[in-house]
């Protein structure tokens, strides 16, 4: 099994969700859009921060 690159908007992506998602966690930081969608479900953001970072890395050209 061949692994690739992810693209730079998957990585770009699941980074500032998995640093939105500590920052929420640790540090209480609010963002207008993303805070009421995300601040219930900090786990399940997590999981898919890494999951589209997965995905980037498993299957060619994501």
């Amino acid at each position: 099994m061949a692994l690739s690159r992810p693209t730079f908007f998957i990585w770009a992506l699941s980074t500032i969700l998995a640093v939105l998602v500590v920052a929420l966690k640790y540090f209480s930081v609010e963002v207008p859009v993303l805070t009421p969608i995300v601040s219930g479900h900090l786990f399940e953001a997590l999981l898919v921060s890494f999951v589209l970072l997965w995905a980037g890395t498993v299957f060619r050209g994501v």
